[in-house]
């Protein structure tokens, strides 16, 4: 069963790696719910459409943060379309400095948006995923940072891995719903998220780290020219979720780095035995998870 006629709700749909996930949803015949901040890449992204010959989509002006403003998107998404097949969240700053120094502020703006506007699309949508008939996904876009730390990305690595541990738990809990859910870590793609750092709200201007260079911020960006295409991201999006695909790993050049967290982590592990009450717990929740990917809706029950 494809996808062909579904209806998507792509969060940052317009710009980016939302935008090359839209254009690949609609060359294999979705329809699109695209929410937006910037009106000029709202009217680029129409133009494209139009050129193709394609449906608009509906663009839903929307702040990933403000839940009530999601909650009236998921309305007006359903009265527009009938129902909700697919949703991908996907927007996201990409914001940097030293762990140490970061305030509040740093804190709530980062998390908001990475974690929380994934949340608040999950809580939003999910009710209108559920009732809809058909084949239905949800893929929340976080970021190789899901898996790879560095020094000047600590709270944005603290949302990518928090988007990771969320989406790996939702897949067990959405499955018996007939629900496929995906977690992609896209890496270096060509973007313009250096500049979020710019972009910075009001609300959240108490920062702990130095203030945003833009010729600093620009020579940061030049690394993004090397990225891979958003629409190639787009189109293994696409194929994942065709697969049934848990994670979605879109570029190739990170075997050394999997190897090494791999090592690292069976090298930590103490060298002696487990006991044997223990170990049944450990064989339960395996067979628990085995169980709820299968489609069984698991309580705390079948952990003990």
């Amino acid at each position: 069963m494809s996808f062909q006629g579904q209806v998507a709700f792509i969060t940052g749909g317009v710009t980016g790696i939302g935008l090359g996930v839209a254009q690949a949803f609609s060359d294999a015949g979705l329809r699109l719910a695209l929410s937006y901040r910037n009106e000029d890449h709202r009217a680029q992204t129409a133009a494209w459409f139009a050129a193709k010959g394609r449906e608009e989509p509906l663009f839903v002006k929307l702040d990933v943060t403000d839940r009530a403003a999601f909650a009236a998107a998921a309305t007006q998404v359903e009265a527009r379309f009938g129902a909700v097949h697919v949703l991908v969240n996907n927007a996201g700053v990409s914001v940097f400095g030293p762990t140490d120094e970061a305030s509040y502020a740093d804190y709530d703006w980062i998390m908001g948006v990475n974690f929380g506007g994934v949340v608040n699309g999950l809580v939003s949508f999910l009710p209108s995923l559920k009732a809809a008939t058909g084949r239905r996904h949800v893929v929340n876009v976080a970021s190789m940072a899901a898996f790879l730390p560095g020094p000047q990305a600590g709270i944005y690595t603290a949302s990518k891995f928090a988007v990771r541990g969320l989406t790996e738990s939702l897949r067990y809990n959405l499955a018996p719903h007939g629900i496929g859910c995906s977690l992609c870590c896209p890496a270096l793609t060509r973007t313009n998220a250096w500049d979020s750092a710019l972009k910075r709200p009001e609300a959240f201007a108490e920062s702990g780290f130095a203030p945003a260079d833009r010729s600093e911020l620009e020579q940061f960006g030049t690394a993004f020219e090397a990225g891979m295409d958003p629409y190639e991201v787009g189109t293994k999006i696409l194929a994942g979720m065709e697969r049934g695909d848990g994670l979605i790993l879109t570029h190739p050049e990170f075997a050394d780095d999997f190897r090494a967290i791999y090592e690292k982590s069976l090298a930590a592990l103490p060298d002696e035995e487990a006991p044997p009450a223990r170990l049944e717990i450990e064989r339960l929740r395996r067979a628990a998870m085995a169980a709820a990917e299968a489609g069984t809706i698991i309580g705390l029950s079948d952990l003990t």
